[in-house]
């Protein structure tokens, strides 16, 4: 636990971490996920889609020591759309199972407030206040675009759920 620690504190860390592993590009071949992003609060702040591994000792581990380790992460971070459908691309590294997470940062500040913002993960699992299990957000990608839909959930009394007319 002491060396993980150390490990974290060497890597320089940034926001900008992952994006151009992330980055869809139009001629290009290869596996990556369109997402297609349902249920958005309002059109504030930022989108946030990582990839991960699909296992849980790496799924929302530190993204520094996911790439110091040469393991998969990947980042998309862009303005929320003023208005239309929303869908975002990301790429993967290759073939294989992946875990994707998708943080609605209604402020814009790079971190995560469970008060206000909203996230979301492939395989759409019904949330608690805790995170779900790399197992239940697993989803494959073979050498080509894959589609999928990840709707976001936000804080309502004591768990999270999609918004609903009225919220």
């Amino acid at each position: 636990m002491i060396l993980w620690f150390a490990v974290t504190a060497m890597l320089a860390s940034s926001p900008d971490l992952g994006i151009e592993a992330g980055r869809c590009r139009a001629p290009e071949a290869g596996p990556a996920f369109m997402v297609q992003v349902e249920g958005l609060k309002d059109r504030a702040g930022r989108l946030k889609l990582e990839l991960y591994p699909a296992n849980d000792r790496d799924f929302l581990a530190d993204d520094n020591v996911l790439v110091a380790a040469g393991k998969a992460f990947a980042r998309v971070d862009v303005p929320t759309p003023a208005d239309g459908a929303v869908q975002l691309c990301i790429r993967a590294p290759r073939p294989g199972r992946y875990a994707l997470t998708l943080l609605h940062d209604r402020n814009g500040d790079h971190k995560f407030q469970l008060s206000g913002d909203g996230v979301g993960f492939s395989g759409n699992p019904r949330l608690g206040l805790g995170k779900p299990s790399a197992g239940r957000v697993a989803i494959d990608v073979e050498n080509a675009p894959k589609a999928l839909t990840i709707v976001l959930n936000y804080r309502h009394g004591l768990g999270m759920r999609p918004e609903r007319p009225g919220d």
